[in-house]
């Protein structure tokens, strides 16, 4: 979404200038869901959520710009048959009375495929020159970041931000879309980061280019109640044993784990152990029987050391997935997308789960990034320290790729 908001500018002011006293314009950016040929109109489902009517006239102007370019001066014409659904859209024109049906004068494609392709290399640049950790120190004068890296490769890294762009992501979006300009004076220590530059040769260092924060915890819990109608879940917090509301929404990623799966990653996060038959889960079972070295049937390979960057598949910025390295990162990403999708009509009451989210004012609520149940086995190989449960590796933080 971001590289429209400099073209929006562009766009405006050259209807500015090609009209004494233009009315009043509207830009809507979004996807296109249909098209209606016949009767020249295109649906757009708005950023914003809202899905726009966009009418189409013999004297609409349709524009192709290659994703991240900010220069209108380098788009090409085309016509409104090159339109195609999934194509990302910007619209403008006088918006009418309903708020949701745009007459437009001038429409900017930015097509599916091009974006893919700019995933893809956005993709590949992350995981070549990306890195990700958590805040250990902040030196506001030479603007350099201290992190600490997870997986088995762990290292502590300075980041030089001195020539960085800083964007924060939302505290209710997991989604970079929804990320905000930010700045340096926004960092905090135990924040996640991802920085995108150059490193030296042990990788102790980066230059970097583009740094993405955001305040995050993951949270295990017990099944109070479930509310399916509002996604809202009542659980039990089992590091503060406190009550706390988890809502859910349309991008929450909902999933169950495979007992298998859920006994693989309990293996992982304690691979010294036995296989603990018999050991107390949190949900008032037993945990089930470790997994052996063979990866579960059908689901992912077994999941081995990342390289340190952006979390697997998930994006340029991560997925769900932490940063590379281990379970905790592209790995756990992969896992649970291949996991079954989870109805919060089928949680019952004490079913362990596990959040993650973005860190609140407060302990009594979260919107949940993603949510996990059937993780039971797991929990139970948790080690604890005062009575609390130590995740460990699982980390589900600083999610959703890049959106243009």
């Amino acid at each position: 979404m971001k590289v429209w908001l400099s073209l929006v500018a562009v766009v405006v002011y050259s209807g500015v200038c090609c009209a004494q006293t233009p009315p009043a314009l509207k830009s809507v950016i979004g996807e296109v869901t249909s098209i209606d040929a016949a009767s020249k109109q295109v649906q757009l489902k708005g950023d914003d959520g809202v899905v726009y009517t966009v009418t189409l006239s013999d004297t609409t102007s349709f524009l192709r710009i290659p994703p991240g370019e900010k220069d209108i001066k380098k788009a090409s014409k085309i016509a409104f048959t090159d339109v195609m659904v999934g194509d990302r859209a910007l619209a403008r024109g006088p918006m009418e009375g309903d708020g949701k049906t745009v007459p437009a004068r001038t429409v900017v494609i930015m097509t599916k495929g091009d974006l893919a392709q700019k995933h893809e290399r956005d993709r590949a640049e992350w995981q070549k020159r990306g890195i990700v950790g958590v805040v250990t120190a902040l030196n506001a004068d030479n603007k350099e970041v201290t992190i600490s890296t997870r997986g088995r490769d762990a290292k502590t890294v300075t980041i030089d931000a001195s020539a960085a762009t800083f964007e924060r992501y939302s505290p209710d979006s997991v989604k970079f879309a929804d990320a905000k300009a930010s700045s340096f004076a926004d960092l905090q220590p135990g924040d996640t980061v991802r920085a995108l530059g150059d490193k030296n040769e042990d990788g102790t260092h980066l230059k970097a280019e583009e740094l993405v924060s955001g305040a995050f915890e993951t949270i295990a819990g017990t099944v109070d109640s479930v509310d399916a109608a509002t996604g809202e879940v009542r659980i039990t917090n089992l590091q503060t044993k406190k009550p706390m509301v988890v809502r859910t929404n349309q991008n929450s990623l909902l999933r169950r784990l495979d007992p298998q799966v859920a006994a693989l990653l309990a293996r992982r996060l304690r691979p010294d152990s036995s296989s603990g038959a018999g050991a107390a889960a949190p949900g008032g079972g037993n945990r089930p029987p470790a997994a052996e070295n063979a990866a579960p049937q059908g689901g992912p390979g077994a999941p081995g050391p990342g390289a340190g960057g952006p979390g697997g598949q998930g994006g340029p910025r991560g997925g769900f997935g932490g940063p590379g390295g281990g379970a905790a990162g592209g790995d756990l990403q992969q896992i649970l997308e291949r996991m079954p999708q989870l109805s919060l009509a089928e949680l019952k009451k004490g079913d362990a789960v596990i959040v993650s989210s973005s860190k609140g004012p407060d302990d009594s609520s979260v919107t949940a990034f993603a949510f996990v149940a059937g993780v039971e086995p797991f929990l139970a190989a948790a080690p604890r320290t005062a009575g609390q449960v130590n995740l460990g590796s699982w980390n589900l933080d600083l999610g959703g790729g890049p959106e243009q």
